[in-house]
């Protein structure tokens, strides 16, 4: 555990929440919401999981896992993409179990992730892409100061056609680190 709030905290996944990340991953009713379009294997799991050991500068993504203190329980992950260490930038998605959705744990998350990647990786924004079907997660990344940047039309490919995808974006500090 490497950072906590008062009901979770955050650590890097381990080989042992290959069969929860199987479960995630392989849930249908989440892809109307990414990019996915077949299920995953526990072998390419397994691989993803290996792969993740690698720095965030060489993968230029990092996936944490949301752990309940109470319980010891995953109740969900938080990830950077498109991590930008030149422009101080990362895309961020955050996905909970059902059981632990309407907690307030989405903001608790989120919060814990901007005071990780301000003090450790020095990011000066996060942004979020966001379906416009997915009213939940607009409201969660609203409520924890995000505000909506653009609007990417007919971006998504769905079963029913396209989704428009609003960027929503925060800015967590408002100095110059330096230069270019």
């Amino acid at each position: 555990m490497f950072y906590q709030s008062e009901n979770l905290y955050m650590r890097a996944i381990e080989p042992e929440d290959l069969e929860i990340l199987y479960r995630w991953e392989n849930d249908m009713s989440l892809w109307r919401y990414g990019s996915s379009l077949r299920p995953y294997s526990r072998f390419a799991i397994r691989e993803y999981l290996s792969d993740s050991l690698q720095d965030i500068l060489i993968t230029r993504q990092l996936r944490l896992m949301l752990i309940e203190r109470s319980s010891g329980v995953p109740v969900g992950t938080v990830d950077l993409y498109e991590y930008d260490p030149v422009n101080l930038r990362a895309g961020v998605g955050i996905l909970l179990d059902e059981p632990f959705r309407g907690l307030g744990y989405g903001c608790e998350a989120l919060m814990m992730l901007h005071d990780y990647v301000v003090r450790v990786l020095h990011l000066h924004s996060l942004f979020a892409y966001i379906s416009s079907r997915n009213s939940v997660s607009i409201r969660l990344f609203a409520s924890c100061g995000y505000s909506e940047s653009g609007l990417l039309r007919c971006w998504n490919r769905t079963v029913s056609g396209f989704d428009d995808v609003y960027i929503y974006q925060i800015i967590l500090n408002n100095h110059v680190v330096g230069t270019v």
